[in-house]
């Protein structure tokens, strides 16, 4: 699959791209809200999907009305959220394999992000791989998280690279749809957790794949 034809940077998304771990997330939505004795609403993942971390906790104190600061809702989901990508959290299939590859082109590569600093950081630390990353942002970064264009713009700046020379690999609609408002190329990424999308995915999509390895065949 020569997807990277006339490409010069690729951005990733991280969360359900690069690590598996959008299972963890709803996990971690219907333990907090329980903490307040508030059940877990089955169109929340849906509504704060493509939301910066800041957007999240916004949105999180103003539907449920919680008494805590944006700060305070932030720092309780990061401690939440720790040891989860600490101890449970792998690369998917094929992740490093074409880091390597890109990085023996001599393709810059991007990270564009919704997740937090702390945990991005966390993240790239634990399995090692800085190495291949030029920029790495996250939406809290921009004015508006995905599906706006503003954090595929920013580290494709970052990059030094125009828009359309981009490639963006997500696993979620706004994602693919923040990719596209960009005018980049987007390969979306199967997911367990976004499965019933998969159709749209891959309608508004320049190109799919279940696993990074096939990039690679």
């Amino acid at each position: 699959m020569d997807i990277l034809k006339n490409i010069d940077a690729v951005i990733f998304d991280l969360d359900g791209t690069l690590v598996d771990s959008m299972w963890m997330w709803e996990a971690i939505d219907v333990e907090y809200l329980a903490r307040y004795g508030l059940e877990f609403p089955k169109d929340l993942q849906r509504s704060i999907e493509g939301m910066s971390f800041s957007e999240t906790a916004a949105y999180f104190k103003e539907r449920f009305n919680l008494p805590d600061s944006l700060d305070q809702i932030k720092s309780d989901w990061n401690e939440m959220a720790w040891d989860k990508y600490l101890h449970e959290v792998p690369l998917k299939e094929g992740v490093r394999e074409f880091l390597e590859h890109l990085k023996a082109k001599n393709i810059p590569a991007g990270i564009a992000t919704s997740n937090s600093r702390e945990l991005v950081d966390l993240i790239i630390d634990k399995h090692n791989i800085s190495e291949y990353f030029t920029s790495v942002r996250t939406s809290c970064e921009v004015d508006k998280g995905k599906p706006s264009p503003d954090i595929y713009l920013l580290v494709a700046m970052d990059l030094m690279v125009e828009p359309k020379r981009c490639l963006v690999f997500e696993d979620v609609i706004h994602g693919v749809m923040a990719g596209k408002n960009a005018n980049m190329k987007v390969c979306s990424v199967y997911d367990e957790f976004s499965k019933e999308d998969e159709k749209q995915k891959i309608r508004l999509s320049d190109y799919y794949i279940r696993s990074m390895r096939e990039i690679l065949l």
